[in-house]
Formats: structure tokens, sequence, C-alpha cells
């Protein structure tokens, strides 16, 4: 069978999502607080066949640039104001039938059984098309939000997460698939000896078990990730089966795609199992030239400034206190630190300042950009795909919800006339659409 394209829509329940300008855009629709919203996104990304939506999060008002929220709140940017994607996922989960809903839960705030029943649930509710996009919570903002004077090290927080899904993993083992007998004659509800505790005792966690959730149609939610540091990466290739990925160079995405599968098959794991996703923005024009008029006006309106604040927030250092006219420097970041390293590679290989990386980190996040017509966009596509820099590409849009109604109507047409993605759905799951072995299956009660 031919080798078939995987595609995610990217969503923050916010005003912005990777384009800080996407909210002053006069396409844009405004009413981010509004469930319809949602369900307008959801509805245009399950027509187009998106195996996908994915939600991002994070726990905090920014104030890491600057030391306060006034700018951040001034500006909107990224986390700015946010609904709880949970509760968003479970009102599109009711108005699709088969469009995969990722939701982002911190390993760092939460505990492994509130996150394990809160996804078998949501896995129950959307009948199996439930995925848990992995973090460990990154800035200080979100630390003090939760009663810490500052984030964790980076080497601890996925100590923790390993311990964290493993917990998880368990609680989610512990019902058996056939545990719930429901026979009314007899009175049966459920076998108990198929029903187990877990007893995790652990560095980081106790949790005794069982789930009072039952198994739930994918066993467990698929796992997406975004480990981008070296100790990330080795977390995503032991757990992830797909994995979120920023690089705006081919050569980094090949880079990423060949050292994540090396890391998976050195886990055990087999690398088709492991699907990598980078992301990018895409202009859709009629001609090449309206599609360029159309990401100039978008670029226009991004501020550099906003784009600082998320580049503290995501590396847990404030970039206010450097000259915006001269090179990013070589300084160590607390949070995210592939990134980080990319904006530093960018800078370095083309010359820019701390305010050019600024007003790209507003356009996109560092996102490439694929700009003309549907044909040129899917031919971007077609070339990172089968080029080895993608297994599917995650869609962010600088226009919403526009922008997610020209990629399905324009490019998703040419993606399937040249055999490259699904004209309609041909399973039930997530696990389905993403081509995905069936998740572990729990082998009586633990010793």
């Amino acid at each position: 069978m031919t080798r078939q394209l995987h595609l995610g829509g990217f969503q923050i329940a916010s005003n912005v999502t990777h384009s800080h300008a996407a909210w002053r855009h006069p396409g844009s629709d405004p009413d981010f607080l509004n469930a319809e919203y949602y369900h307008r996104i959801g509805r245009t990304l399950e027509r187009g066949t998106f195996d996908f939506v994915f939600f991002a999060d994070l726990l905090a008002v920014p104030t890491n640039y600057g030391g306060g929220p006034d700018e951040a709140l001034r500006r909107g940017t990224q986390a700015a104001a946010t609904l709880d994607p949970t509760l968003v996922a479970t009102s599109i989960a009711a108005v699709t039938r088969h469009l995969g809903i990722a939701v982002t839960k911190s390993t760092t705030y939460f505990h492994p059984f509130e996150v394990a029943r809160i996804f078998a649930s949501l896995d129950h509710l959307s009948r199996g098309r439930v995925a848990w996009n992995i973090v460990t919570s990154l800035s200080s903002a979100e630390a003090r939000n939760f009663g810490l004077a500052e984030a964790l090290d980076h080497d601890l927080r996925y100590d923790r997460a390993e311990e964290f899904v493993e917990a998880a993993v368990a609680l989610w083992g512990s019902w058996d698939p056939d545990a719930l007998v429901l026979d009314k004659e007899s009175g049966v509800f459920a076998d108990p000896d198929k029903v187990h505790a877990v007893n995790h005792d652990g560095i980081f966690y106790k949790t005794q078990g069982p789930l009072p959730t039952p198994a739930s149609p994918q066993g467990r939610p698929v796992l997406i990730q975004a480990g981008s540091s070296g100790k990330g990466k080795d977390f995503a290739a032991r757990w992830a089966d797909a994995i979120f990925e920023i690089d705006p160079t081919p050569e980094g995405r090949r880079a990423y795609y060949d050292d994540v599968k090396s890391r998976a098959s050195d886990a055990g794991r087999d690398p088709d199992h492991v699907k990598i996703f980078p992301s990018f923005i895409p202009f859709v024009g009629e001609t090449e030239s309206i599609a360029r008029e159309k990401q100039a006006f978008h670029n226009e309106l991004a501020d550099p400034i906003s784009g600082l604040h998320t580049l503290s927030v995501h590396t847990d250092h404030d970039f206010s206190q450097y000259d915006l006219d001269a090179p990013v420097e070589d300084v160590r970041v607390a949070g995210t630190q592939g990134l980080f390293d990319v904006a530093r590679r960018l800078s370095e290989r083309d010359s820019l300042t701390l305010r050019d990386i600024g007003g790209l980190y507003a356009q996109g996040v560092l996102l490439p950009q694929f700009v003309g017509t549907a044909s040129d966009v899917a031919d971007r596509i077609e070339e990172s795909f089968t080029g080895g820099e993608a297994d599917g590409f995650i869609l962010s849009v600088g226009q919403s919800p526009g922008g997610f109604d020209d990629f399905v109507d324009h490019v998703v047409p040419e993606l399937r006339r040249r055999g490259l993605f699904r004209s309609e759905y041909t399973g039930t799951t997530l696990r389905d659409h993403l081509g995905l072995a069936d998740a572990p299956q729990p082998q009586g009660a633990p010793a």
C-alpha cells in the first residue's frame, strides 16, 4: 500500500495560535470564547478528512518578558486569554463523528490519576478519538499559579514525566477490555477478577487504583509529544505515537526525523509507529502573486515585541534585557531548549537580530510558510513528505477559521488527486486514522 500522508489542525483555545497576527486579521472571527467557533473548525477539518485537531495549552498569562502581564494582555500574545481545552475538545467531539481530538495536559502540575480518568472518559465520549499531548510545563509563571516559586529544572521535569506516564498507562490497564459485564438477568455488573489494583509507589507519585473508568475504545489514548532537547527526544521516542515538531528548514526537519526514528528503534519500538508531524502556515491563492500578497499582509500585522513575549514564555527567559538590534545571544534557557536552538541557528545563518527573530516568532513561532497556488503548496508538502522530513503535518493558519477552509477547499483536493491523502475515513478511532498498532492490553493483575 502506498504510504499515506497524515494531517492535523493546530489550535489553542485562545485568540491566537502560532500566528500572533491572526487576531488582528480582518478575516479572523474574534469570537474565540464561543463554542461554535471551535465547532466550525472541527467540522471543516472533518470535511477535509484530517486525522485530528490538536489543542496546545499554557497555564499562565505571560509574565516573562519585562516581568509582568500588562503588555502581553495589551498586545494579545499567545496564552494571554485561554479556555480549558479539555472542555472545548468535549464540545467538538459532540458535533463530529470521525475527527480525532488531541488535548494538552501537563505532567508537572496534575496527578496521573486525574489525567488518566480525564482521558479515559474523553475516549469513551468520543468513541475512541482522543489523544493526550504530554507536556512538562516550562515557565515560572505557570509554577507560581500552582504554588511554586519557579519552574522545575528541565531534566527533573522529564524524570517526573517518565513516572507520570508509567502510572497513567498502568491505570488505563487496570480494567481488562471485557471486565464490564452488564448482565441484567444475573445482576453481574463487572467481573472483579478483571479489574486490578495498580499500587504504583514511585519516587514522585503514588496511586493505588484501579481507575473507576472501564477500559476505553482505544485501550489508552494516542500519546503525542514535542520533545526537542536530547532528553525530550528520548522521552518522545519511548512513549509518543505522534511527535509535533517545529523547524523552518528542510535540513533541520530531516535531521530531526532521522534522529527520533533512530531513538525509537533503539528503544525497541517500530519507527513506523512513531509519526512525526512538522508544522507550517499556508497562504493559498488563485495565483502565486495573490498568495504572496496574502502572506505580506499577514506578516505586516505581526508585532516583533509580541513575538518576543512568547519566545520569553517558551524559553522561560526574559529577552527584554537584550539589545533588540543585536544578534541573538548564546544564553542558557530553562524552557524549550530545542526551539531556542532553532532561533539561534537562524540568527547566525541569516544574520538576524533579536528584533528579526521576534518578528518571525510573531508571524508563526518560527513555522515555515508555504505560499502559492494549491498546487504549489501541495508541491511543498509532497517534497517534504517524500524527502524524509515527515509522516504528516500539523496545519496552523494565519487567519481563523477561514485559513482552514482555504486549505480544505483547495489544497486537500490536490493532495487527494496525487494519491497522497485519503478521500474518506476508513476507521473509527484515531489509532485507525494514524495507522497505529493497537495499544498494549493488560495481561492480568500486576504482580
